[in-house]
């Protein structure tokens, strides 16, 4: 687990000249607008209720760059800006909270997927990593949402075809695999969120044997009185 702060894979990218400009106008023209620098990703930051910071080098200049949303960057520079899509439709949450694990899952890495955005469509790309979300440790009081489970979300990162990344939660993403999901016309999914913690121990009454046996031999003092 990682506080604020999270290593991820070096993605190459392109950062948006207008991000680096701050916005900045000149006789009414948006510095920057339609240009670009050459990227490539360093940390994820989460910091609760904003969206995700990337920090990343800018080659040509041998500079780091932190704390740019994901909509600041595009891994190709032949996109058309004015449809490209904003952060709100890249990311739909805003952080949870401070800690953070970073994974690549296995058996999912490279996988082809479908985006479903915010009006239905769909936004093709390749899966990249997942960023997600948990409470503070232990000594600090949990004030998060991040391990309540109908309220978690993970931000798995996605290549988009049309040039940008997403950072999307599972119930968002369709997962294509020629293997394991080979047919075209998929189900619709039925499924509910998920509201339960679920617990092994505490259930009944039973507890492990009192005896000093490794094994806990159920004739010796199982169950508990």
């Amino acid at each position: 687990m990682s506080y604020l702060i999270a290593n991820i894979p070096p993605v190459e990218c392109y950062v948006r000249k207008e991000f680096l400009y701050d916005f900045q106008t000149k006789d009414g023209v948006l510095l920057g607008k339609g240009e670009y620098e050459s990227a490539y990703w360093l940390t994820v930051k989460s910091i609760p209720d904003q969206a995700l910071y990337f920090e990343s080098v800018l080659t040509e200049y041998g500079a780091v760059y932190d704390k740019l949303p994901i909509h600041a960057y595009v891994w190709r520079t032949d996109v058309d800006q004015d449809k490209l899509y904003p952060l709100d439709w890249l990311q739909l949450w805003d952080g949870l909270s401070y800690n953070i694990s970073v994974i690549k899952k296995f058996q999912l890495r490279n996988a082809r997927c479908e985006v479903v955005m915010k009006d239905k469509s769909r936004a093709l790309g390749y899966y990249l990593f997942t960023v997600d979300p948990c409470a503070s440790e232990p000594n600090e009081m949990d004030v998060t949402w991040a391990e309540t489970p109908n309220e978690h979300k993970s931000f798995n990162i996605i290549k988009l075809d049309n040039g940008q990344f997403a950072a999307q939660p599972n119930n968002r993403v369709i997962w294509r695999n020629q293997s394991q999901t080979p047919t075209a016309d998929l189900k619709t999914p039925y499924f509910r969120f998920s509201t339960r913690k679920w617990f092994c121990e505490n259930q009944d009454r039973w507890s492990a044997s009192k005896a000093t046996k490794f094994n806990y031999d159920t004739n010796e003092e199982s169950y508990s009185s």
